[in-house]
């Protein structure tokens, strides 16, 4: 898998689990949902992502998300 579809993937669960959270723990939780919200919006109009660089230097490849 590359970089690309694990942002996806990584993303995804992060918002699952935070929404899932925040219905059976706490609503504060619902603020990290929307730090991943903002962080992929951000991520969407500057290219930087900071998950990208983690995984990058982690030793995963990158490449198109769809072919």
């Amino acid at each position: 898998m590359n970089i690309d579809r694990l942002v996806f993937a990584i993303a995804g669960i992060f918002i699952l689990l935070s929404v899932s959270l925040s219905q059976l723990h706490s609503i504060y939780w619902l603020g990290f949902t929307a730090f991943i919200g903002l962080n992929m919006l951000q991520a969407a109009f500057t290219g930087f992502c900071p998950l990208a660089k983690i995984l990058k230097a982690v030793g995963k490849t990158s490449g198109p998300a769809f072919k």
